[in-house]
C-alpha cells in the first residue's frame, strides 16, 4: 500500500505545478521575490515605501456553485477569472490596488491538465487586475469529493493611501449614482440558476437567439474585473465617494453598504439595459422581480456615488476604459436603503 493507492497521486501534483508555471509567470510584478514552489509567496513592499499612510486591504471569496457548469461543459479555463474578480473587485471598492493573489483548489482527483486549465484562468484574472499570482494550493481529497469535481477559492491583498480610501462617509443627498455594466450573471445566485434551468449538457448547449449564444456560454462568461475602471476614474481626477460591488444579495443588500446613515439611494430601473439572460431567468423560473434584484446584479456589476458635476465625466472616463456606464440614479435624505423606481 502507498499514498497513490489511497487516492492521492503525488506525481500528478508535481506535473500540475509544472504545467501551471507558464501561466503564473505572466502575472509577475517587480515586487515578486523567488519563484514558484517555495513554502511561502514573497512580495517586496518596496513599491509602497513612497506612500504617506499605506493601508493593506484584503479579500477572499470563491465561485460558489458556478463551478458545476464548468464540470458539465468540461470547460475550466475561465472559472479562475471569476475567483480573482470576486476578491479584487472588493479591494477596488475600497480604493485599493490589488498587489498579489493566492488560490486554493480542492479536488477529488488531481488531473494535471484540468488543474492547469483552472490556474490559467486564475492567472488571466490576475493579469487583468495587475496582481501577481504568488502562490496557492491544490489539495486532493479522495473519498471526500467526487473525482471529477473541485472547488476553487482565493485570497487577495491590496494597498491604498488612507486619505484616498473609498468609504462612503462623504455621500450626501443629491450625489449621482453611476452604474458600470456587468458581463452577465457573474458568480452569484447559481444555486437558483441551477433550479431554473436543467443542468445537463443538452440544456447548456442550447442556442438562444435572444442571448446570441448558448445558455452555457452565457452563464460561464467570467465576472467583470473593475480594477482598471476604478483606476481610470482616479486618473481622470474624479473623486468616487462610494462604491458597491453588486454580488450576492443584489441591489438590496449591497448598495446600502456604501451609504452613511440618513442617506437613501434611488435607482431608476429603466436607466440602463437589463441583459436578456435576466429576463430569460425571470420568465423561465417565474421569479418575482424583487427576488431578481435581491439576488442578481441585473446588469450592473458596480454602482458608484459621485458629485453631480463629475457624473458625465465619470461615464466618459469609464467608456474610454472600455466599460459601459450609465447614470442610474441619485441619493436623497432618508433611511439607509435602496429604492428602485
Amino acid at each position: 500500500m502507498d499514498y497513490k493507492n489511497s487516492g492521492v497521486d503525488i506525481e500528478a501534483g508535481y506535473r500540475s505545478v509544472e504545467l501551471m508555471k507558464e501561466h503564473i509567470r505572466k502575472t509577475n510584478r517587480p515586487e515578486v521575490l523567488g519563484g514558484i514552489g517555495g513554502f511561502a509567496g514573497a512580495f517586496s513592499l518596496s513599491a509602497i515605501k513612497g506612500m504617506e499612510d499605506p493601508v493593506l486591504l484584503s479579500g477572499t471569496d470563491g465561485c460558489g456553485t458556478k463551478v458545476k457548469l464548468a464540470f458539465i461543459l468540461n470547460k475550466h479555463d475561465t472559472i479562475g477569472i471569476d475567483c480573482v474578480a470576486m476578491c479584487v473587485n472588493d479591494i477596488a471598492c475600497s480604493g485599493g490596488e490589488p498587489l498579489f493573489f493566492l488560490d486554493y483548489i480542492a479536488c477529488g482527483k488531481n488531473y494535471p491538465e484540468k488543474i492547469a486549465a483552472i490556474v490559467s484562468g486564475v492567472a488571466e484574472g490576475c493579469r487583468q487586475a495587475g496582481a501577481a499570482l504568488i502562490g496557492g494550493e491544490t489539495a486532493e481529497h479522495p473519498g471526500l469529493m467526487p473525482e471529477e469535481e473541485y472547488d476553487l477559492a482565493g485570497f487577495a491583498v491590496g494597498v491604498a493611501e488612507r486619505k484616498e480610501m473609498i468609504t462612503g462617509a462623504d455621500i450626501v443627498p443629491g450625489d449621482v449614482l453611476v452604474g458600470i455594466a456587468s458581463s452577465g450573471v457573474h458568480s452569484n445566485g447559481f444555486s437558483l440558476v441551477r433550479k431554473i434551468f436543467d443542468m445537463s449538457e443538452k440544456s447548456l448547449t442550447r442556442y438562444y437567439p435572444d442571448l446570441g449564444q448558448t445558455l452555457g456560454e452565457n452563464l460561464l462568461t467570467p465576472t467583470r474585473i473593475y480594477v482598471n475602471a476604478l483606476r481610470s476614474l482616479k486618473d481622470a481626477g474624479i473623486v468616487v465617494k462610494g462604491t458597491s460591488h453588486i454580488t450576492g444579495g443584489g441591489f438590496y443588500e449591497n448598495i446600502p453598504r456604501m451609504l452613511p446613515e440618513g442617506i437613501t439611494a434611488k435607482i431608476r430601473k429603466d436607466s440602463y439595459p437589463v441583459p436578456p439572460i435576466f429576463t430569460l431567468m425571470a420568465k423561465e423560473g417565474k421569479v418575482e422581480e424583487r427576488v431578481m434584484y435581491n439576488t442578481y446584479n441585473m446588469g450592473l456589476g458596480m454602482v458608484l456615488a459621485v458629485k453631480p458635476e463629475d457624473a458625465d465625466a465619470a461615464v466618459a472616463a469609464l467608456k474610454q476604459e472600455g466599460d459601459e456606464a450609465f447614470i442610474v440614479g441619485e441619493t436623497a435624505a432618508g433611511k439607509k436603503e435602496v429604492i428602485l423606481l
